[in-house]
């Protein structure tokens, strides 16, 4: 039997006997991002992080009543990295040496912390290049923080 359904299998029955009393979900908030190896926390917001299998449909001759669907490959959103701009300009300088094909992929690592900066769960990404940089949005009347945020693409996501 395939070790990865063995694994799924035990998790679930294990699951199952598990009380959820007294385990309070993770805050959202409490996270930091890792970038070649650097920690580059200080973000506001990171979306994108998520995965997406690919169905192909099959219609089978003289069987009208479904379609069947079947895996093909799966794909991967852009991570969008918004944070307060600072000034150290690591990602403009990486996207601006990007649009001038001096392309440097990198992993990286989004953590999930607890309430203690411990990081509990973790998400990481491979071979990352940035392919939009977006300035803050100047307004007079407002008192809000100046944000950049710098898109990337990758090629998978892992969550450990």
């Amino acid at each position: 039997m395939n070790p990865l359904l063995i694994g799924l299998n035990a998790a679930l029955s294990a699951g199952s006997t598990l009380s959820l009393v007294g385990h309070d979900p993770y805050m959202a908030y409490n996270f930091a991002v890792e970038i070649g190896g650097v920690v580059v926390g200080g973000f506001s917001e990171v979306s994108g992080l998520s995965s997406e299998i690919e169905l192909e449909p099959y219609e089978e001759g003289g069987l009208n009543g479904y379609v069947h669907k079947f895996p093909k490959h799966t794909t991967y959103p852009n991570l969008i990295l918004s944070r307060g701009l600072v000034n150290i300009d690591l990602f403009y300088i990486w996207y601006q040496a990007t649009s001038q094909g001096l392309i440097q992929q990198l992993n990286g690592t989004i953590l999930l912390l607890d309430d203690q900066q411990i990081p509990i769960m973790w998400w990481t990404f491979q071979n990352a290049y940035p392919v939009k940089w977006e300035g803050p949005q100047f307004k007079a009347s407002s008192d809000e923080i100046a944000v950049e945020r710098i898109e990337l693409v990758h090629q998978g996501i892992s969550k450990l």
